[in-house]
């Protein structure tokens, strides 16, 4: 069986129109025995602000591969904290599970791979009084899924990029180089 050393793979998908759940994963995986696993074993401490843990589906329910799950952004409060280690959380479990159900992932070697994923959960998620938590976890279980499946196939490819870079730019470019 083939041992997979280091991939890596993001994804976003934005928020249904008013809310602030959009989902931008990060996701790297990677043998025990190479260096995600290394990193893996590594943020087994917290640290301020920045919560890991494990992806659970829910109590007893630790994912296999095994996940770390850590914020992009600083926590400050117990609602975030309890989003993102409810909802969202649980989003993410289902779609690991399902990517090995789906064989994105391969079964056979998910307790030789680890997986570490970077987690955007927007601030103000912990404001919004209408909160959609449907659409919450819609959004990290369709990123999760597809962040593992752009790891695990290589997307976007190298000739793909070439192709795109002059037709596709960040968005954050829009009208600084007109």
């Amino acid at each position: 069986m083939t041992e997979i050393w280091f991939r890596a793979g993001e994804a976003t998908v934005l928020a249904s129109e008013g809310q602030v759940t959009d989902a931008m994963p990060e996701i790297v995986i990677g043998s025990v025995k190479g260096p995600v696993g290394t990193a893996f074993a590594s943020m087994m401490g917290q640290t301020i602000g920045h919560t890991r843990f494990f992806v659970i589906r829910d109590l007893n329910q630790m994912v296999r591969p095994a996940t770390m799950m850590t914020s992009k952004v600083t926590i400050t409060n117990e609602t975030y904290i309890g989003l993102f280690g409810g909802v969202v959380q649980a989003a993410i479990g289902d779609a690991i599970v399902d990517c090995l159900k789906d064989g994105i992932l391969p079964a056979g070697i998910a307790n030789d791979i680890c997986m570490i994923m970077t987690v955007w959960l927007d601030p103000r998620v912990a404001e919004v009084t209408n909160l959609d938590k449907k659409d919450l976890y819609r959004t990290n279980y369709e990123a999760t899924k597809i962040a593992i499946g752009r790891a695990m196939k290589g997307e976007p490819t190298v000739e793909e990029l070439i192709a795109n870079r002059t037709k596709i730019s960040h968005y954050a470019l829009e009208g600084v180089l007109d």
